[in-house]
């Protein structure tokens, strides 16, 4: 990585080595690199550099271990967004982090029956889309419920979309393929709301019947140049970090 100018952020510096710990290039129990590494590779001071080690250590997912410097931490419940998935794409060719695998994949057609979902895609309340649903674990635990809510004009050019289980490539490089029409992304959208029973169950969250569990939910909407296609929803299981995962 090259330098940076003088006076990089401590925030760049933990945001870079927050997304190691997240691909899973800094494994649990491993040590970070020195201090001294971080000055150098960032051009930054001292003070800047060990901040940055002080938030990381704030957030749990590092701590000082005697005689050998500072270490991950053996269970950082970290989970990653959706965009970060994107990004390891883009780069790695895989979407999933070391350590992380996915299950209980679904698909089938359906009515939307959520307002904020169906205004997101652009269609009225109870129309029929495309809805994947599957869930992502992080070393054997759950961690995020992802909710993939997909315009029906899309099962003309890929119909694959309606097949059961994981999918071998992603639908929109498919469905560009085929169509010729690019899908972008806009930004990622985090709020908060209550999770639903059938979501509590998929992450392993056991609470008494008919209690209100607040948990954060990550939006991503694509669209194409007919409007937007897919909107995803990332609901993430209570007391997990949550990381943007977008290289620094």
């Amino acid at each position: 990585m090259p330098k940076t100018p003088r006076g990089t952020p401590y925030t760049e510096i933990a945001a870079y080595l927050r997304q190691l710990i997240d691909d899973g290039a800094l494994r649990p129990g491993q040590q970070l690199p020195s201090m001294r590494e971080m000055g150098d590779q960032f051009n930054a001071s001292p003070a800047t550099v060990n901040k940055a080690f002080a938030v990381l250590k704030t957030e749990g997912l590092t701590y000082a271990k005697p005689g050998v410097g500072t270490v991950v931490a053996e269970r950082p419940r970290v989970a990653a967004t959706g965009a970060a998935r994107l990004k390891r794409l883009e780069v790695t060719g895989k979407a999933l982090a070391p350590g992380e695998t996915s299950t209980d994949h679904r698909a089938r057609l359906t009515s939307l029956a959520d307002p904020f979902l169906a205004e997101n895609l652009g269609v009225e309340l109870h129309d029929e889309i495309v809805l994947r649903t599957r869930t992502y674990l992080r070393d054997g635990n759950p961690t995020v419920v992802a909710l993939s809510c997909i315009h029906a004009r899309a099962l003309g050019p890929v119909p694959e979309l309606l097949e059961p289980g994981p999918s071998e490539r992603f639908w929109q490089e498919i469905y560009t393929e085929r169509t010729g029409k690019e899908i972008t992304r806009s930004p990622e959208r985090r709020s908060a709301r209550l999770a639903s029973t059938a979501e509590l169950a998929m992450l392993g969250v056991k609470a008494p019947p008919n209690s209100a569990v607040p948990v954060l939910v990550l939006v991503n909407v694509f669209h194409d140049e007919d409007g937007p296609i897919e909107v995803w929803e990332d609901v993430y299981t209570p007391g997990y970090w949550q990381i943007e995962g977008e290289r620094p």
